[in-house]
């Protein structure tokens, strides 16, 4: 065994976990790591991002599509607290992540040295927000360990996010070691008797409802879960921001729970008496602030399965909780053999048409109709479409409008943040087109976009082909909307004066075009398509026009005759 220095190693062991792309902000930090890299070049690429809020996105980004842990290197103090939005993401999105972060020399450590900052305090589990883990690499020696820890436990259980402390010195020792194998997701099966238990309980139902989303699901597992509606005619929604866990073209789906979710499947949800809860955490978005579902004890009976026991009866108490992974529970779902015949057949079908019908668009003031806007881009773009969006009442046209195809198809379709971080869809777009050559659509405002806009150059460095549409309305739309239903007329930190978006993009390397009615996008949408460059499309959009069902002047007036009873 040839001795080498420890950031080749590291590198190494990345490479036998089956990382292909490694995101980050270089740093003096770890310099014997970007060396790895160049060392392994043939095997593994570092994508050199602009700033490390864009690295740990675009590496969530990856976690999300692959399924394994999405890598991100950043160097100490303001790259890491930099990064830290990516990782509180990965945190409430489930996503498996590595996050590793160069850190002072052993012997400077506790100095309060330069850019020091205890990470186990920052970003460990006591935050409840960021890490499952944190740990410091110290002997060079036990790197393949560490490794290997990290991705199983970013994969194990509820996935999420591992930081993983490099102290400058160990990665320059000379080290013999090898990696250790790659690790593969732990499997959690449904005991027999839960099974028993949950079909008892659907044979009792009438109005059944499945509730899917959450982390873990592969292709398999979703095509499973669709055998198992299938087979006990059960209509399905998808958890906030997992709109492609069920394919939304289906006869069964019955739409997204959400934010401002369709008022008929709210509805249906309160009517239910039956919740199966597939995956998801049912959090205070998916379950409209806990009134869908109350919290401690839901009006409906409730199934919830969830890969982490931790999770199950934590906010909910179930009437059966059933630790699986999605692997293992659609799988065993898919077994349970069904009546031949159902009472809730009419049931689903409503539900399905409750969500047809929620494509019929309201009349809305302006020259842009953002549903026919959606609607064109869905027709020219690929099937496989990877859609990307930040945070922001922008976000809620493809919400409400595109329908996503469903991972039993292959691959996911959307990227998204369940922890509404701003900024988000641009790097996200960008990682979906690096790694997977598959076209990235991003819709983005005008306060979103620059939280990371200056991710095109990566993209552009990187050969990337992203579509912008950028809605500009002069404001952080979903603010002014809350602001107003709360203090009518006082306009404070919501107002917006943008740079020219259009020459921005241009200087970055994109083309960019601007439209300020509805016939000028279809031409600049093929010509997007045709172009061999990224595109930014920017559509200025009536500051009136703040929900896909209603205007800002509506609630201001609202909120108005409120204050006058």
């Amino acid at each position: 065994m040839k001795p080498q220095i420890a950031g080749h190693l590291l590198v190494e062991c990345l490479v036998a976990q089956g990382v292909t792309h490694a995101f980050g902000v270089p740093g003096e930090s770890f310099l014997a790591v970007l060396d790895g890299f160049h060392a392994w070049r043939e095997q593994i690429r570092f994508v050199i991002n602009r700033q490390e809020g864009g690295a740990a996105f675009m590496a969530e980004a990856h976690g999300k599509l692959t399924g394994r842990p999405g890598v991100c290197f950043v160097t100490r103090g303001p790259g890491a607290t930099n990064a830290s939005i990516g990782v509180h993401t990965a945190f409430q999105d489930s996503t498996p992540m590595v996050l590793f972060v160069g850190d002072v020399a052993s012997d400077m450590r506790d100095r309060e040295a330069f850019q020091e900052v205890n990470y186990e305090s920052f970003f460990g589990p006591s935050t409840k927000g960021f890490a499952k883990r944190v740990e410091r690499i110290d002997d060079a020696r036990r790197i393949p360990e560490y490794i290997a820890r990290a991705f199983a436990t970013a994969m194990n259980g509820r996935p999420g996010p591992v930081v993983l402390v490099l102290p400058e010195d160990m990665l320059v020792q000379m080290v013999e070691a090898v990696p250790l194998p790659r690790v593969e997701a732990v499997q959690a099966w449904s005991d027999p008797g839960s099974l028993r238990s949950l079909r008892e309980m659907l044979l009792q139902a009438q109005r059944p409802l499945v509730v899917a989303g959450g982390g873990g699901w592969t292709p398999q597992a979703a095509q499973a879960l669709q055998r198992f509606a299938e087979n006990w005619k059960l209509p399905v929604s998808n958890a906030f921001r997992f709109q492609d866990t069920f394919d939304n073209r289906h006869p069964q789906y019955a739409g997204d729970m959400g934010i401002a979710p369709n008022p008929r499947l709210a509805q249906r949800i309160r009517e239910s008496d039956l919740i199966l809860a597939i995956g998801p955490r049912l959090g205070e978005m998916t379950t409209g602030g806990y009134t869908l579902l109350e919290a401690p004890k839901p009006k409906q009976k409730l199934v919830h399965i969830h890969s982490s026991a931790e999770e199950l009866n934590r906010v909910y108490q179930a009437d059966l909780a059933i630790h699986a992974t999605m692997n293992a529970a659609a799988r065993s779902l898919e077994v349970l053999t069904a009546p031949p015949s159902l009472p809730w057949e009419a049931w689903t079908q409503a539900a399905n048409a409750d969500y047809l019908a929620n494509l019929q668009p309201q009349s809305l003031p302006g020259d842009i109709d953002m549903p026919a806007i959606v609607a064109m881009v869905q027709k020219h773009l690929p099937a496989d479409t990877v859609v990307t969006n930040g945070a922001g009442n922008f976000a809620s046209w493809v919400h409400r409008y595109w329908r996503y195809r469903g991972l039993a198809h292959g691959g996911k379709t959307q990227l998204a943040p369940t922890s509404g971080a701003m900024g988000y869809g641009v790097p996200a777009g960008i990682a979906a087109a690096i790694t997977t050559g598959r076209m990235a659509f991003t819709i983005a405002g005008d306060g979103d976009f620059l939280m990371n806009g200056q991710e095109l150059a990566t993209a552009v460095q990187h050969g990337a082909k992203t579509l912008i549409v950028l809605l500009n309305n002069g404001m952080y739309g979903t603010i002014r909307m809350h602001q107003e239903r709360e203090y009518p007329q006082h306009v404070c930190g919501s107002q917006l004066q943008n740079p020219d978006f259009v020459a921005l993009a241009r200087a970055y390397g994109y083309a960019g075009v601007r439209i300020t009615r509805t016939a000028e996008f279809e031409a600049e949408l093929k010509a997007a398509v045709a172009r061999p460059e990224g595109t930014l499309i920017e559509v200025m959009l009536d500051p009136e026009v703040i929900t896909t069902r209603g205007t800002l002047g509506a609630i201001t007036q609202a909120a108005l005759d409120r204050q006058k009873k």
